[in-house]
C-alpha cells in the first residue's frame, strides 16, 4: 500500500510538472506574452537577429506552400523616417507585399505575424502596421522596389524597447478566452 501511494504521488508530480512545462515552454512564451510595442528607444537590431526574423517569415505556412510574399527590409534611417515619422534611430521596417487580393493576403499575414513574434522572442519590440498600405503603395512603392504586380500588405516595425517593458505593463486588455471561444 505504501509503495502504491509513493507511485501515485510520483505520477501526480510528473503530471503537474508537464502542465507547468506547457505554460513555461520557451516556444510558447512569445506567443502568450507578446504585445505591440509603441515606445521604441534608439539602438540597432543586429544583422544576425534580423536574418533570423526574416527566416521566420520565410518559414511561415502558406496555402499549397506557394509562399506568395516578398519582404523589403528597410534599414536606411532616412527612408524609415519618411515612412514612419515616429521612428527612432535603429528601427527596422519590414514591408510585406503580396500579389493579389485573395488567399495571398492571409498567407502574407501569417508571414507578418511570424516575424513579429520572432522579433519579440529575440528580445526586441515589434509592432504590425496595416493602416498605411495606401501610402506604401502610392508614395513609396518605387523607393521600396516592390516586385511588379505586388502590393504592400503591411509592415513590421522592429527595434529596441526600454528594459522592464513586458506584456503585462505594455499590453492593452484582451478579451477573455471564454468570450471568444466555443467548444462543440
Amino acid at each position: 500500500m505504501k509503495k502504491q501511494c509513493v507511485i501515485y504521488v510520483l505520477f501526480l508530480t510528473a503530471l503537474s510538472s508537464l502542465a507547468a512545462q506547457a505554460t513555461s515552454n520557451l516556444g510558447m512564451k512569445p506567443i502568450l506574452e507578446h504585445y505591440a510595442a509603441s515606445n521604441f528607444i534608439a539602438g540597432a537590431v543586429s544583422k544576425g537577429d534580423l536574418d533570423l526574423i526574416v527566416k521566420a517569415g520565410v518559414r511561415a505556412p502558406s496555402a499549397s506552400n506557394r509562399q506568395p510574399w516578398h519582404f523589403t527590409v528597410i534599414q536606411s534611417y532616412d527612408l524609415v523616417k519618411q515612412i514612419m515619422p515616429s521612428a527612432v534611430e535603429g528601427n527596422v521596417l519590414i514591408v510585406v507585399s503580396v500579389p493579389g487580393t485573395g488567399w495571398e493576403i492571409f498567407d502574407g499575414g501569417l508571414a507578418t505575424e511570424s516575424m513579429y513574434l520572432a522579433a519579440q522572442a529575440l528580445g526586441y519590440g515589434s509592432r504590425i502596421y496595416t493602416g498605411g498600405r495606401d501610402a506604401l503603395n502610392n508614395r513609396f512603392k518605387a523607393a521600396l522596389g516592390l516586385p511588379s504586380g505586388y502590393s504592400a500588405l503591411g509592415l513590421v516595425r522592429i527595434g529596441r524597447v526600454a528594459a522592464g517593458i513586458d506584456a503585462i505593463s505594455a499590453a492593452s486588455s484582451r478579451k477573455s478566452v471564454d468570450a471568444v471561444v466555443s467548444y462543440k
